[in-house]
C-alpha cells in the first residue's frame, strides 16, 4: 500500500506562489492517478487537481490557469505549483492516490484509497 507525505506548505501573500510536494513510498506512482484536495474548517474536502496515470491533468475551475500539477516518476512524487495565490486558497492541502482513470470519479474523494497527512497553506491579503 502506498504511503503519502506532503511537504511545502506555508504562508504567502496574495499574488504569491507556493509549491507543494507529495512523496510516495511503498508503491510506484507510474500506474496510479494522483490528486490534490483541500479542506477549510467546517467544509468538506474540495477537489483541486488530478493527474491520471496516463499523464493528463484536470483542475478545478477555481485554480485553473493558476495551479500546475506535475508527476515525477523518477522521484515517485507529485508536485502542485500554485501561483497568483488568493486568500480563498487558504486550506489544508492533501494528496491522494487512486487506481481509477475516470475523470468524473477522480474529482470525488471516494475514488481515493490513500491520503497524506495534509499540509497547511495560508494566504494573506
Amino acid at each position: 500500500q502506498v504511503q503519502l507525505v506532503e511537504s511545502g506548505g506555508g504562508s504567502a501573500q496574495a499574488g504569491g506562489s507556493l509549491s507543494l510536494s507529495c512523496k510516495a513510498s511503498g508503491q510506484r506512482l507510474n500506474k496510479l492517478s494522483m490528486a490534490w484536495f483541500r479542506r477549510t474548517p467546517g467544509k468538506e474536502r474540495e477537489f483541486v487537481a488530478a493527474i491520471r496515470w496516463t499523464g493528463t491533468t484536470h483542475f478545478d475551475d477555481s485554480v485553473k490557469g493558476r495551479f500546475t500539477m506535475l508527476k515525477n516518476n523518477a522521484e515517485n512524487a507529485v508536485h502542485l505549483q500554485m501561483h497568483s495565490l488568493q486568500p480563498e486558497d487558504t486550506a489544508v492541502y492533501y494528496c491522494a492516490a487512486s487506481g481509477s482513470v475516470i475523470l468524473s470519479q477522480l474529482m470525488a474523494p471516494d475514488a481515493y484509497y490513500n491520503w497524506g497527512q495534509g499540509t497547511q497553506v495560508t494566504v494573506s491579503s
